[in-house]
Order: C-alpha cells, then structure tokens, then sequence
C-alpha cells in the first residue's frame, strides 16, 4: 500500500462494477461548460478501468443546486463521451431501482454517470443510509476526486467504508506533488499567496512561515497587512476579521527565517470594473475614493525575481481583479514567471488555475491541482477524510 492505500493500478476490475468518485465540478454558462478541466484530469482513471473491462459507474457533485431541477450532470456526460469515445449513459437519479437498473445493464469496458450527488440531501451530511445505497451498485469504490477529499460526503468517505477501496492515479499524483511540496521542497522554496481573504490562507502561511524560504503575498488579502500596519486602505477591499490574523502573522514572520514580503506599488482604480479609471500608485497608501486591484509593475517585478530564483515555486491565488484587462497585468507577470520557472512548479487554487488558462500557460507547469481548499488543507498538515478513508487494511475491511 503506497502512501498508505491500494492503487487504482493494482484493482481487481475486469467484469465488476467500480463506482468511481471523481470531481467533474466545472463551470457552466448558460447550460454549457465553459471550463473542462476538471473533465480532463479524471480521464485517465475512467480510462484505466474501461480498457480493463470494468463496469464505471461514475459519481460526482456539480454546483450547489437547491432542487432535482437544477445542475443535471447531462452537459458533463455529453463531455465526457465526446472525450472517451465510448458509450456513457446518464443516469436518472443517484440511487433507487431505475439506477440499479442502469447499473445492472452495464456492459464491461462502458461506463455509466449518476445524476448530481447533491440532489440527495444526505450527500453533504455523510448518510450512512444514502452510502450503503451507493455501496449496493458496486464491487469496488475508487476515489479520484480530489478537490473534494476534504469533504466526509457520502460519496468521498461514507461509501469507502462499505467496498474495497482504492486511490485513483489523480488522488495519487495530488498527494504525491503536494506532500513532496509540504515536506521535501528543492530550496529554495517561494510560495506566492494571493487571493481576497487572510482568513482562508492564514494556516498556509503559517505553515509556510516555518517551512518556505520565502513568501509572496498579493491579492485583496494584502490590504488586511496594510491596515494592520497602519497604512491607508482607500476603499480597497479589506477582510475585518483578516486585520487581526495579518498581525499574528507579521508577529510570526519576525521570530521565522522566512522571508514575507508585501506589495510595494500597487495598481488602483475608482471602482470595481473593467471601465474604471486606472493609476499605477508609486507606493502602498490609497487614496480615498480609490481601491488597490493589482499589485504594481515593481512588485510584480520583484516577485518573478524571487520565482525565477526559485528551487520549488507554489502559487495560489491570483494577485489582483486579473479577470479585468486593466488589472491583469501582476496576476499575468507572476504567471509567466512561474511558468518559465526552471524549479519544480505546483499551482493549486481554481483562480488560480483559471488564470494559468487564461493566459495560455496552463501546460507550462509541473502540476496544476484540481484541489483548492483540498490542496490548502493538506498543505497546512491537516488530514483529508476523504483519503483517511481509503487508509485501511484488509483486515478492517473483513476479508
């Protein structure tokens, strides 16, 4: 057992049913998919098992719909076959006899997809009912999703007590990358966290305080380390409650060897949008009537230095509004930087990820996790349920 749990590589599935837990949470407009990334990093785990003639039965959450009528998984199937090339049925429900129907009709090397998980209530409170009705509609449970491993939903911890469970070769790779990343970084190690809230990031940088060589930090989350040093905000968007944590962490940088560093210029607009009136500020004090939306073409600058000088680089989170042209530009430079970094580069976070697409670069990096708060909380040490799960013998499992 690698890592402690069974590889997906090493399952006996020809001709059984394995119920597979992958996350195909993407994005949608108006019905259609707008990002199929997520899609495309399950693939290789549904392939495996096809090509060894297993009967996938696929389940995932989409959204946070508040009825059956919304977030069907039907543009996710239309995807996935497009991408397989195989027969990829849709479900009608997630559990039921017209389920266990479908189920029993699968043919070996096809694959079939449950409706969204959450259209059952007892998805996100871990049902033990709802996981032993997944559990009946397999031999095998193999969990790939990743991005929601820090979740104990029925579908990523409940149902792995019930079937012999194992590892995909994404929830592999993820731990693998990351845990090197936590544990055993080639020096030296540059985190850059940005993002809007000090709050979601502080047991990161805490963490990182102890471990990294240096930290970069942009995004919205900046200006609660500005306020916590007396400095002028405007009207830039400030967490309350990250004020606090920020000196906590400025007081921890102090007693670390870790190098923190801050924004020194910052790009600032007259309000939130793509046609407000743009200023490079030559320092970190906003003007009233003014919000910070970038970091500036210095800091921006300084950080690519420090990347490129980089043993290991981690980036998550973007460093300004980059979804605005006008405010692009620092979340565009640390992209770039990471991305033509000659050490070992990870980027985790969906902003972030998104960002890396955005600008063309998302084939440019050693591993882009699909995880973001799954990738943090792993990062700061805590353990994921959803892989504790899969973290037992034969013996636990009563055979």
């Amino acid at each position: 057992m690698a890592q402690g749990f069974r590889s997906v590589r090493d399952a006996p599935v020809e001709g059984k049913r394995v119920l597979v837990r992958s996350d195909l949470n993407v994005p949608l407009s108006g019905g259609e998919i707008t990002d199929d990334t997520r899609i495309r990093a399950a693939l290789p785990t549904i392939q495996l098992l096809l090509t060894d003639d297993a009967k996938v039965v696929l389940v995932s959450h989409l959204g946070r719909p508040t009825s059956r009528d919304e977030f069907s998984m039907h543009p996710v199937r239309d995807r996935l076959a497009r991408h397989l090339s195989v027969p990829v049925r849709l479900a009608p429900g997630v559990v039921g006899d017209d389920v266990a129907a479908e189920v029993e009709a699968l043919e070996p090397g096809h694959a079939l997809l449950l409706e969204n998980s959450r259209w059952e209530a007892g998805e996100t409170e871990n049902d033990p009912d709802l996981a032993e009705k997944l559990a009946g509609l397999a031999d095998l449970y193999v969990n790939d999703a990743f991005g929601a491993a820090h979740r104990a939903h029925a579908t990523t911890e409940g149902v792995a007590h019930h079937l012999p469970s194992y590892a995909g070769l994404l929830l592999e790779r993820e731990l693998t990358e990351l845990t090197a990343l936590r544990d055993d970084p080639a020096r030296p190690l540059v985190v850059v966290l940005g993002g809007a809230k000090v709050s979601d990031k502080v047991g990161v940088l805490e963490r990182f305080l102890e471990i990294a060589d240096t930290v970069l930090v942009g995004g919205a989350m900046c200006f609660s380390f500005f306020r916590a040093r007396g400095v002028g905000t405007g009207n830039s968007l400030v967490e309350e409650k990250g004020v606090g944590l920020a000196e906590e962490v400025l007081e921890a940088a102090e007693r670390s060897n870790c190098e923190l560093l801050l924004p020194t210029d910052l790009v600032i607009g007259d309000s939130f949008s793509a046609e407000a009136e743009r200023k490079e500020l030559d320092g970190i004090e906003v003007p009233d009537g003014w919000m910070g939306l970038d970091i500036g073409p210095e800091t921006t600058k300084l950080y690519a230095e420090k990347i490129a000088a980089a043993g290991s680089v981690l980036w998550n989170g973007p460093m300004g509004a980059f979804e605005m042209e006008p405010f692009s530009a620092g979340t565009r430079g640390v992209a770039e930087a990471v991305a033509h970094a000659p050490g070992h580069t990870v980027v985790g976070g969906g902003d972030s990820a998104a960002a890396l697409v955005a600008f063309g670069l998302g084939e440019d990096v050693d591993w882009l996790s699909t995880g973001g708060g799954a990738s943090l909380e792993l990062l700061e040490g805590k353990d994921l349920p959803g892989v504790v799960a899969l973290k037992r013998d034969d013996e636990e499992e009563g055979r």
